[in-house]
């Protein structure tokens, strides 16, 4: 028999599980979808289906799917966990066995560090494939139109992972490029860098050192480079088996950023100096001649138990490097004042120099966002649409026009929750003006809890 949820922010409101698979075929729809948007947003975050055992963090809940598939203006959708190890096991016991961030409260009977993890994180398409993913395992198969559970994918068997939430796509190879931390096993300082061609293949894995083991969220490309961010999060086994938060803010450290040419050997790494910082989410990176520019969202500060919030909030920023210099720093500064996360561009231009920018963005601050954000970095002009109160947005994600259509020609859909409803809208904008609010709704009839990412993916 379940048992209630703890009282915890992060099992309340939004963040609370709706612990139920479901099928709409027919959303009611406000306004008009565009006839020529057709396709599917993927979005995933995590959903418990069970009261967790010890502290609970909102990071470390079951993985759960939402599709919206997007037809001749008429949208259907369909939810779905992912049966990973931990999922099944807990399915068949009736009850959470298994905490990531709390393992000292883990059943002694189940090998928490042999399962195949969360896949609660992001979700991709590449090389015929629907990947669900977290960053301490392997990526987790999906089927791409029922959503059933395939299991864990290892390129063939070419590679044991772990691998990260966020890879890269190059839009002119169609190339995935990702990477992985503590691959050496559990707070281990060993990452690896992979290139899968766009079949599938794996053609390139290597691996190298970071200067102390860190949770290392996220990369950036550009066409040339690949960098890899290192952040003071540190990670240590030793306080995760004491029970305390595995993962501790240790600004004294400093920022360092190992920059590594696409096309060279492991070994040129050249690494970077930067003041204390996190970031969990870059928006993208470009080369400039010698100098690589990269635009993020930014914490002065960070701390990953969320009891005081989350750091000082993120809020847009340019890094430059400069390769040409033997100064070893690089320089930054902030672009805007706005809190803000989720940043997301027209992924055609991943790589490269890019005009517009989107992102989630907060008004009082906090993990709510209730504005939306579209930055026009060529008239350094930022244009926002902020919702209703109490209402809150998820990752903007940006769709193309077309195929050929200029950079930032297209639409941005969300999954808004309005919390007067305690349900969900999937919302579609206008990517030139969402400041003149949504074309067009489709309603749910339940709501979609507050997760992390998404990818829209075209017939």
């Amino acid at each position: 028999m379940a048992t209630p949820y703890a009282d915890n922010p992060f099992l309340k409101g939004n963040f609370a599980p709706i612990r139920m698979e479901c099928d709409a075929p027919d959303l009611i729809i406000k306004g008009e979808i565009p006839k020529d948007l057709n396709g599917a947003l993927y979005r995933i975050g995590p959903d418990p289906q069970f009261a967790p055992v010890g502290s609970h963090h909102w990071f470390g809940g079951d993985g759960m799917v939402h599709m919206f598939r997007v037809e001749n203006g008429r949208v259907a959708y369909r939810n779905r966990y992912v049966r990973t190890k931990k999922f099944e096991l807990e399915r068949e016991a009736g009850k959470a066995l298994v905490n990531y961030f709390d393992p000292m409260n883990s059943d002694p009977s189940v090998p928490v560090f042999g399962l195949d993890g969360l896949a609660n994180t992001n979700i991709v398409w590449h090389g015929g494939k629907l990947l669900a993913l977290e960053e301490g395992h392997l990526p987790f198969e999906l089927d791409s139109a029922s959503l059933d559970s395939l299991g864990a994918w290892s390129f063939d068997g070419g590679y044991e992972g772990p691998m990260t939430a966020h890879p890269k796509f190059d839009p002119e190879t169609g190339e995935m490029l990702f990477f992985g931390y503590m691959a050496g096993g559990p707070f281990s300082d060993d990452m690896t860098f992979q290139i899968v061609d766009k079949h599938g293949t794996l053609t390139r894995s290597d691996r190298f050192k970071a200067p102390f083991p860190s949770m290392v969220h996220d990369f950036i490309a550009t066409d040339r480079d690949v960098i890899f961010p290192i952040f003071p999060i540190t990670g240590s086994l030793e306080r995760a088996m004491k029970g305390d938060n595995p993962f501790l803010w240790e600004p004294d450290k400093g920022t360092h950023i190992g920059v590594l040419p696409r096309d060279a050997d492991i070994d040129q790494m050249r690494w970077f100096d930067m003041d204390p910082a996190y970031v969990f989410h870059p928006m993208n990176a470009w080369r400039d001649g010698d100098v690589i520019r990269a635009h993020v969202m930014q914490f002065r500060t960070m701390s990953l138990d969320f009891s005081d919030g989350v750091g000082d909030g993120a809020r847009l920023a340019e890094w430059e490097i400069d390769l040409g210099s033997n100064s070893g720093e690089v320089k930054w500064k902030f672009l805007d004042d706005l809190q803000g996360e989720f940043p997301r561009i027209d992924d055609r231009r991943t790589g490269l120099a890019h005009r517009h920018g989107y992102y989630a963005a907060s008004q009082v601050g906090g993990l709510g966002f209730d504005t939306l954000v579209h930055q026009d970095f060529k008239r350094d002009a930022r244009t926002d649409y902020r919702l209703p109160q109490g209402d809150s947005t998820s990752e903007p994600v940006f769709v193309p026009r077309s195929a050929t259509s200029e950079e930032g020609d297209g639409y941005l859909v969300s999954v808004i929750y309005r919390a007067a409803e305690n349900r969900s809208d999937m919302a579609f904008f206008d990517a030139t003006s969402i400041d003149a609010g949504p074309i067009a709704l489709a309603e749910l009839s339940t709501r979609v809890p507050n997760g992390f990412h998404g990818n829209w993916r075209a017939p």
